[in-house]
């Protein structure tokens, strides 16, 4: 059995999508009414923009999507997913190829949901750290003694989590993680406590905004970082979507339940090869490869 996996924030680069528009006429209609939608050029952004304007939330979101959904059309009748899923924002890629949401319906939504972890962001200095060489017990553990907003945010393969809270929390959590013998514990270069309960405002916009739209049942199961168990039936698509924001990332989980649950292969659907590495720390025999033109 084959899945197709999408990326979240952070695997994105200039010129990212620019083969796409160039060789695909389908890339290049779909990017065109992107732009239309947004109501800028996102186009300009993504292939000779600035890194700086590409790390705003609000761009890196949408461009990530646009690059994984645009590519997965293009892929046309080679892809055939038996099941999918997406690393946080890119959970709403996944049900674009999975057929569960429409491309215009998935754009509005992520450029809403990036708007939205925008403001909770400017309401609350907070951030994320990468600790890496723990047992996620350790990390829970430690979170769960400190006196802040501190939570265990992306669980990405054993032995390395991300953790997401208040500034003060997270030093904290950092210091002491150290001490319990973390590899390393580092702060990530982001502009907020993401999957965290500082989101809740974010959260609670992107709710209104999931009621509003139309989702199908899908051509394949998702398996959502919420649950790590497949889904197929919007109600509970919806539902797990909006906790997603407030939710850790359950990616591990996911893969070790696709892995049990059948798949002998994952491509990755999108920039960068982030998800195929992680995979390969989840299970080093699985085979992995990236989606390509």
């Amino acid at each position: 059995m084959k899945a197709y996996v999408f990326p979240g924030q952070g695997a994105q680069f200039i010129g990212m999508g620019k083969d796409l528009y160039d060789k695909s006429a389908i890339a290049k209609e779909m990017f065109e009414r992107a732009n239309s939608i947004l109501g800028f050029s996102i186009t300009d952004m993504m292939f000779a923009g600035t890194d700086e304007n590409l790390k705003q939330t609000k761009v890196t979101q949408p461009s990530i999507f646009l690059h994984s959904t645009i590519l997965s059309a293009v892929l046309g009748n080679s892809f055939k997913p038996d099941m999918v899923a997406g690393h946080s924002l890119g959970e709403f890629s996944a049900l674009v190829a999975n057929k569960a949401l429409s491309f215009e319906d998935g754009l509005v939504l992520v450029s809403k949901r990036a708007m939205a972890m925008q403001k909770a962001c400017e309401k609350t200095p907070s951030t994320m750290a990468a600790i890496i060489g723990l047992d996620d017990k350790i990390v829970e553990e430690v979170c769960a003694s400190i006196n802040e907003i501190v939570v265990p945010a992306n669980y990405n393969s054993p032995g390395q989590i991300v953790i997401s809270g208040s500034n003060e929390g997270i030093d904290k959590a950092i210091e002491q993680l150290k001490e319990k013998g973390a590899k390393r514990a580092l702060k990530l270069s982001v502009s907020g406590a993401f999957h965290s309960p500082l989101m809740e405002s974010a959260r609670l916009e992107l709710e209104e905004a999931i009621k509003t739209t139309t989702f199908r049942k899908p051509i394949c199961p998702v398996y959502q970082n919420v649950s790590a168990r497949p889904s197929v039936e919007p109600e509970t698509i919806k539902s797990n979507l909006v906790l997603q924001l407030t939710s850790p990332v359950l990616w591990t989980q996911s893969i070790i339940n696709m892995i049990s649950d059948g798949v002998t292969s994952f491509t990755e659907v999108g920039p960068g090869c982030v998800l195929q590495g992680l995979i390969k720390k989840i299970d080093k025999d699985i085979i992995t490869e990236g989606a390509t033109i």
